[in-house]
């Protein structure tokens, strides 16, 4: 019966996929056999790419419904129910150091950096600026939902100080300082470090794992912003000192 139950989600799962990626697919037979005309050989790389994004997807999706969530929220409570429940500051650094080094959107991102910037901009020193400061904000994150504070105290004055920052940072860096806000908050984060938090806010006293468990995200994806701007008044200054 729970193979039967496993096999409809990975067929509900993969119906949805495909109604994602047909429009996709469509569009691009579309332009190719009225503008583009690309190779041959290209247009069957491209094809093989398009399969194995849309089984590696389904494969992923169905271990994150049996796998990443379940684990996350049972760790969460183990965690929110024990005694040293402040221990998840430094964990929760931890969490943020693997899930962005894990996250594959950051490294799409960073990929596309050092392409731009032709090599002036490195991946390994994107995804280790990202690291440490989404590291940083999920042991935040921690803190704030085991002292109980409001998610607006961290924001409103996190998304004032990115806001004057873009004064000082390098003007190449402000706008995929933004973008690696949004890159942060993928699958590896949402689906592992949320699920803790999720279930430590399920466990203690006095938490409601609404109120308290969700707007993380928002936190979480400020990190890089703040992160890649810092790196952008860095680079301003050295060459402002060159």
């Amino acid at each position: 019966m729970t193979i039967l139950l496993d096999f409809l989600d990975v067929r509900e799962v993969a119906l949805e996929l495909l109604m994602a990626f047909a429009p996709l697919v469509l569009f691009f037979l579309y332009m190719q056999w009225r503008y583009l005309r690309l190779p041959r050989d290209y247009v069957m790389r491209l094809v093989k790419g398009v399969v194995l994004s849309y089984l590696g997807l389904i494969l992923f999706l169905q271990g994150v419904t049996q796998g990443f969530l379940p684990a996350g929220l049972e760790m969460g409570r183990v965690i929110g129910s024990a005694e040293w429940k402040w221990a998840l500051v430094p964990l929760g650094f931890f969490f943020g150091l693997a899930v962005t080094a894990a996250e594959p959107s950051l490294r799409v991102l960073a990929i596309e950096m050092e392409k731009v910037s032709t090599g002036a901009i490195t991946q390994r020193l994107v995804l280790v600026t990202l690291s440490l400061g989404v590291g940083v904000f999920v042991a935040l994150g921690m803190f704030k939902l085991l002292a109980g504070i409001h998610i607006l105290w961290f924001v409103v004055p996190g998304y004032l100080i990115a806001l004057i920052m873009t004064r000082f940072s390098n003007p190449t860096f402000i706008s995929a300082a933004f973008d690696a806000g949004g890159a942060s908050v993928g699958p590896m984060t949402v689906t592992f470090v949320m699920a803790i938090v999720l279930g430590v806010a399920g466990a203690m006293d006095g938490r409601d794992p609404v109120t308290d468990g969700f707007g993380f995200v928002s936190l979480v994806s400020l990190a890089p912003i703040l992160s890649v701007l810092i790196l952008g008044i860095m680079s301003s200054r050295t060459r402002s000192d060159s």
